[in-house]
């Protein structure tokens, strides 16, 4: 005659199956996130913040310059504001004799 679980075995493996849906929903939704991810940056990798067009990359004095292509705009990325505002006044001046309109 087969033995029926206890209740508390009924409940363990509930859980334990409750649990492995759970981790691989959050698998699935991690893979998701990343390929969404993965997707909006080849969409919108140096692609200027204001109208949407393509940046060019300038080095200048160290510093990655990017330019928009259509606007005219220049952005910088991380940490580069820094080094903008380290430059002597003389090549701050050139900057934006260079990157001004």
């Amino acid at each position: 005659m087969p033995v029926r679980p206890s209740d508390k075995e009924e409940e363990y493996f509930l859980r334990l199956e409750i649990e492995k849906k759970k981790q691989a929903e959050a698998e699935k939704l991690a893979r998701i996130n990343e390929e969404e991810k993965e997707k909006l940056k080849e969409t919108h990798f140096m692609c200027c913040p204001k109208c949407g067009h393509k940046l060019i990359e300038i080095n200048y004095s160290e510093i990655l310059v990017d330019k928009c292509s259509n606007c005219d705009g220049i952005w910088l990325d991380a940490g580069e504001i820094e080094h903008v505002s380290k430059l002597g006044e003389s090549k701050m001046e050139k900057l934006f004799r260079i990157f001004g309109k």
